[in-house]
């Protein structure tokens, strides 16, 4: 008897209309087969899970004024969503330099961006945090690269991915590392704290107001039981404001999530050591373009363009910042909170 092909695997069964969980969007995890079911996602200005849609695109690529030839760096790969934009801009003969510190969506990255940019473009990507970008740099431009971009904010794959444990719209890990095989998940990280850091923590990472309170609360709850789930944390955390309205609840959870992320991937640390290295990797002329998405990053970027303009490492820093249009901010709500800053080397 004939051997019969094997059937293609059955989709798992869920609950509703549509799929809730993330594992389940089939679609949205084949974007390509399903376009006009993921456009629609996004008509609706929301992001279909797994994907990212980069942030001020327009302003970014007029920031960076990118010719022909140039060499380009984008510090935060991510989706590729920038870079892919970027890698145009700079046809024919152009170079674009990355790093991303996650091992499990930098592999997706690279291919995305080999099979839709031309065959001979040449792309040149690591696995780095960018605070330790200056050796890739020095080996791969030391005359220096023409434009240099920097987005600050996580990733809607990161997000979406109840596995990584960044988000508390689903249950997962309490890790919020970007990568998983390095440091401490954000549960280790409350066993070797104490009221006073984790306080400090939540307050400079996320202007939580009521900082003391609130770390107390999730020591006492995790030296009983170790929170060790996104909805443990949560659930402590709801309770820390039944004297709240839900909108106010909200906001705390968004805040504690938020600064436990940061201080996790060390990212007030590593912005502070790559600004210092910074003017070293450009060009005269060179432009510079960082996104960030809370006022601990905004400080930071604004003071050190400052400090350079000052000096005369910078000939020209931007003296407001640039927000992202009123139809960008409804068409992607994750756009609300962007503060884009340039400066150009002298």
């Amino acid at each position: 008897m004939e051997d019969l092909p094997d059937r293609p695997a059955r989709r798992r069964r869920y609950s509703g209309p549509n799929p809730r969980n993330f594992d389940d969007k089939y679609k949205e995890h084949q974007a390509d087969r399903y376009a006009e079911d993921v456009s629609r996602v996004v008509d609706r200005g929301q992001t279909p899970a797994g994907m990212h849609r980069p942030i001020m695109v327009a302003e970014i690529l007029t920031a960076l004024a990118l010719k022909p030839g140039n060499i380009v760096v984008d510090c935060t790969l991510g989706y590729g969503g920038h870079a892919r934009e970027l890698l145009a801009a700079i046809q024919p003969s152009g170079r674009l330099l990355g790093v991303d510190a996650d091992p499990i969506e930098l592999p997706k990255t690279e291919a995305r961006l080999r099979t839709l940019a031309p065959a001979e473009a040449m792309i040149d990507l690591r696995k780095m945090n960018f605070a330790g970008i200056a050796s890739f740099l020095t080996a791969e431009a030391p005359d220096g690269v023409d434009a240099l971009l920097v987005d600050l904010g996580v990733s809607s794959m990161q997000l979406d991915d109840p596995t990584r444990g960044f988000s508390f719209k689903e249950d997962g890990p309490l890790d919020m590392r970007m990568n998983p095989h390095r440091g401490l998940s954000a549960s280790e990280l409350l066993s070797t704290v104490d009221r006073v850091q984790l306080s400090a923590i939540l307050g400079e990472n996320s202007d939580e107001p009521n900082a003391d309170k609130v770390a107390q609360m999730i020591l006492t709850a995790h030296l009983k039981s170790p929170l060790r789930t996104t909805f443990a944390l949560v659930e402590v955390l709801r309770s820390t404001g039944k004297s709240q309205s839900d909108a106010e609840s909200n906001l705390t959870v968004r805040r504690v999530f938020q600064a436990l992320r940061i201080a996790v991937n060390h990212e007030l640390r590593s912005l502070d050591a790559f600004l210092r290295q910074l003017p070293s990797f450009m060009k005269k002329g060179g432009r510079i373009a960082i996104l960030t998405f809370h006022s601990g990053e905004d400080r930071r970027v604004k003071s050190s363009f400052n400090k350079g303009f000052r000096e005369g490492v910078y000939d020209f820093v931007s003296k407001e910042v640039i927000r992202a249009s009123p139809a960008e901010q409804r068409s992607n709500s994750r756009s609300s909170s962007a503060k884009l800053r340039i400066a150009t080397r002298s």
